[in-house]
């Protein structure tokens, strides 16, 4: 069974990564991917959280503040899992998976930027301040295509990616279900 996921997850990582570096259309992907993976990164949420909660009117500074608890509280069960299981990352462990220049090299899993992203974004959510029908499927996008493109550059696994979101998502909810 194991063997089985192993192979799966491969596949769909080859799937995301690989990508023919003439074509037009996947130029602007590599743009895309390469900009968007930055706004999972420690460096932003924590600052464009900080700045919501001290800068914003209500109740966009509280969603600010519970982003910036989530962020930072859900990047401990991270840290202790990437000590734990020292998964290599999908460059470093499979052939012909394509990278950035200058690629992480600690632990794979979880993703910590998968993790973050999520953890920043669900309290807005929760908060109901991207209540719109445009921005909500936009915030969840922009969530959903951090996570894509940690693989779609070779630095994660699937299963990286959705523990990241799920240790993030699940985290903001305790940081809202708490701080009520």
């Amino acid at each position: 069974m194991l063997g089985w996921i192993r192979s799966n997850e491969e596949r769909m990582l080859i799937w995301a990564n690989r990508r023919p570096v003439t074509n037009r259309i996947h130029a602007l992907m590599d743009g895309w991917f390469s900009a968007v993976t930055h706004l999972g990164g420690a460096t932003f949420t924590l600052l464009a959280a900080l700045l919501c909660a001290l800068l914003a009117p209500e109740p966009y500074g509280t969603a600010g503040w519970q982003s910036l608890l989530a962020v930072v509280i859900s990047h401990i069960p991270v840290a202790i899992v990437k000590r734990k299981f020292k998964r290599l990352r999908p460059y470093q462990a499979m052939p012909d998976v394509r990278t950035c220049p200058k690629p992480l090299q600690d632990s794979s899993f979880p993703s910590g930027h998968t993790t973050a992203v999520f953890s920043w974004m669900v309290p807005f959510l929760l908060m109901g301040m991207i209540e719109s029908a445009i921005l909500a499927p936009a915030a969840f996008l922009i969530a959903v295509s951090v996570g894509w493109s940690r693989m779609y550059l070779g630095l994660h696994y699937p299963s990286d990616v959705a523990a990241g979101a799920i240790i993030g998502t699940a985290t903001a909810f305790a940081v809202h279900y708490f701080w009520m």
